[in-house]
């Protein structure tokens, strides 16, 4: 009898066993509901969430004097497009002295109406393969607080994360907080959230081309609310270290005014804006704005289109727009500019390593764009997959020599605390010469804006270290020729 009572309990706890290894199957076949989905857990999953998040120093002005930002695109930084691919890759950008992570958009993205190349819906493309390959704009977002499944999971961001700080940087994400993509449940649960039209339908952001995206209404103060409990979450919960903006300038001033001293008040975080309206740097909002206008001045001058002259207003105009204290981004490409604008060499051409050079050497912060460092000559796909080069070269070595002089040397300091700058003419028109000091260091630099050689007179008997090719130059009132686009940066010996 005790026999048979074992015998049975075993066959019990062996249908137990099946039935339960079934129903596991069946909870992770392809026809249960994407809400049930969610709701289920990897063992690998379960694991990955598991990763502490490291304690880091904050985030201070000190810091911001010498930094340079790094624009992360993760979909085409690798052919894996994953948060792992470049995690591994972060000890590397520390070689180009960057200090800040910018991650473009890390959440899910609307599948309804996401956009293709060309602009069409992916919905009207016919072939199912072809349709397949469009991933759609990170600017279509469809949840705020989750991440893209196609980068990897919420443990592979942390890892990320993790990484950054461990090597002294920090991570912003970009957030967009005009508008969300048609498929964020706002727009089910919460239609008011959003802007409509005189029939009642929401629309797309007024006076723009962003079909694949709806407009968001700054009137409702539960949208408000709500926007700001997401950002936050990112803070306390995810150990992000601030936002890059989206199109900040659309969005009210006095959204910004009512949530960025809340987000402050949970960490030291860093707040950039992708605009350049001076008002944004006001009252401790944002910490950086874009500088659009160099930005399409250098482009100008690299097509011999404008010319020192107009360098000289522009840096005047800023002094008159913009606080002592407030800090722009510099640069010469980044995701817009490079795949809808062009290359730098598309844009710039033979003046491409003169212009990159000036944005670190001007106030400010400059920025590296993903594959930047390794020469991209190619326009990458906004809306597929693509990915950069990955072998370093010219590109790599500039960056990295140009990295090390701004993270050291005080009078290239570009934040709160900025150094000075002179603008002295020579007896050449196309030649400038631009001195930035403090705290008694000088760096002076020398710069043929121009395709043809120019000849012009160093007035002075300094002796110099000529910090790119690392050699000593002595002038004593000489004139000296630089190249088409030729540059020297000077530093006092």
């Amino acid at each position: 009898m005790k026999m048979v009572k074992k015998m049975m309990l075993l066959l019990m706890m062996g249908v137990l066993t099946f039935s339960c290894k079934n129903e596991k199957r069946v909870e992770t076949n392809s026809d249960v509901m994407p809400s049930e989905k969610e709701s289920l857990t990897t063992e690998k999953e379960e694991k990955e969430e598991e990763e502490i998040l490291l304690e880091t120093a904050p985030i201070t002005n000190d810091i911001l004097e010498t930094a340079i930002i790094y624009e992360a695109n993760i979909r085409q930084y690798s052919k894996e497009g994953t948060f792992k691919a470049f995690t591994k890759d972060i000890p590397e950008l520390k070689e180009l002295g960057v200090k800040i992570i910018w991650l473009m958009p890390v959440f899910p993205i609307s599948q309804a109406k996401r956009k293709a190349t060309g602009g069409e819906f992916a919905s009207l493309i016919e072939d199912k393969t072809e349709r397949a390959r469009v991933l759609g704009s990170y600017y279509a977002v469809s949840d705020y607080t989750k991440i893209n499944p196609e980068f990897g999971a919420i443990g592979d961001f942390r890892a990320l994360v993790n990484e950054a700080h461990k090597h002294g940087m920090f991570v912003i994400l970009d957030w967009v907080a005009n508008h969300t993509g048609w498929d964020h449940e706002w727009l089910k649960n919460h239609p008011e959230y959003y802007t409509k039209n005189d029939a009642g339908d929401v629309i797309h952001p007024a006076e723009t081309d962003w079909t694949d995206v709806a407009d968001l209404n700054y009137d409702n103060e539960a949208m408000r609310k709500q926007m700001i409990a997401d950002m936050s979450y990112w803070i306390t919960e995810q150990g992000v270290d601030g936002f890059r903006c989206d199109v900040a300038g659309s969005v009210p001033l006095d959204f910004w005014v009512e949530a960025i001293p809340q987000l402050r008040s949970k960490k030291n975080i860093f707040m950039l804006a992708e605009a350049s309206e001076p008002e944004l740097l006001k009252a401790n909002l944002f910490d950086m704005a874009y500088a659009w206008g160099g930005h399409h001045l250098l482009n100008s001058m690299a097509k011999g289109e404008k010319s020192i002259v107009d360098f000289d207003k522009y840096v005047t105009k800023l002094t008159q727009d913009y606080e002592a204290d407030d800090i722009l981004m510099n640069f010469v490409t980044n995701h817009d500019e490079n795949s809808w604008n062009g290359t730098i060499q598309e844009r710039m051409g033979d003046a491409s390593e003169l212009m990159t050079a000036f944005s670190y050497i001007i106030p400010g912060m400059p920025l590296i764009y993903s594959g930047q460092e390794y020469g991209l000559d190619h326009r990458l796909k906004f809306f597929e997959k693509d990915s950069i080069p990955k072998t370093k070269g010219g590109a790599w070595e500039v960056l990295k020599k140009l990295g090390a002089l701004k993270n050291t040397h005080e009078a290239l300091n570009g934040g709160k605390q900025s150094a000075s700058y002179l603008i002295f003419e020579t007896n050449n028109k196309h030649v400038l010469k631009y001195i930035r000091s403090k705290a008694g260091k000088k760096i002076i630099f020398i710069a043929n804006f121009s395709s043809t050689p120019q000849t012009f007179k160093m007035t002075g008997t300094n002796k110099f270290l000529d910090y790119m090719s690392n050699k000593d130059i002595h002038f004593n009132n000489d004139e000296m020729t630089l190249a088409p686009w030729g540059y020297n940066i000077l530093i006092d010996l």
